[in-house]
């Protein structure tokens, strides 16, 4: 990054996916996302935003969320304003994770999802979950600064297997390189 450079400001994460086949219960992602404090960036998250929620500041916004996939593009989409975020939060961390119905589900078993997280017309990363065919949640991106410096941005799909309650609790710990 060049001394001109203002970094990440605000993106969008946006996820998409087919409706089950008629007949099955209905597939729903959610994406989550988690601001970490400087002083503490892989402990507890200071809060979490998921479906009927947002941050306190409104910094983090889900603008759309979908219960079953039924929706045309992308069905759900969650907008995180970083250069609104307060200087005690380093880290944010954002997440997907599939609600679990009476049979597990992974990844495996959700017709066509994708990812995409973009800086306004600037695409970022885009991810088709390939790599995490057999989790029930997976981290999606992390954004990182130092001190007041502009924030990073550092891709990569990361699978969980779990309970959606424990993924919240966990998707900040020590992300591999």
């Amino acid at each position: 990054m060049n001394g001109l450079s203002k970094g990440i400001r605000k993106v969008e994460i946006a996820l998409r996916w087919d409706p089950s086949p008629p007949g099955e219960p209905p597939t729903d992602l959610d994406l989550v996302a988690a601001p970490y404090l400087a002083s503490d960036p892989h402990g507890d998250p200071a809060y979490v935003v998921h479906f009927d929620s947002r941050s306190p500041d409104g910094t983090i916004t889900l603008n759309r969320d979908s219960t079953d996939g039924k929706g045309f593009g992308y069905d759900e989409v969650m907008t995180v304003e970083l250069d609104r975020l307060a200087e005690r939060y380093g880290r944010v961390v954002v997440g997907v994770v599939i609600q679990q119905h009476q049979t597990p589900l992974t990844f495996s078993g959700v017709a066509n999802p994708g990812l995409r997280i973009r800086e306004g017309y600037d695409v970022l990363a885009e991810d088709d979950f390939g790599g995490v065919q057999g989790a029930t949640a997976a981290t999606v991106a992390e954004f990182v600064r130092e001190g007041t410096g502009p924030w990073e941005f550092r891709p990569g799909v990361q699978g969980f297997d779990g309970d959606p309650a424990d993924f919240a609790r966990t998707m900040g710990a020590t992300r591999r390189s």
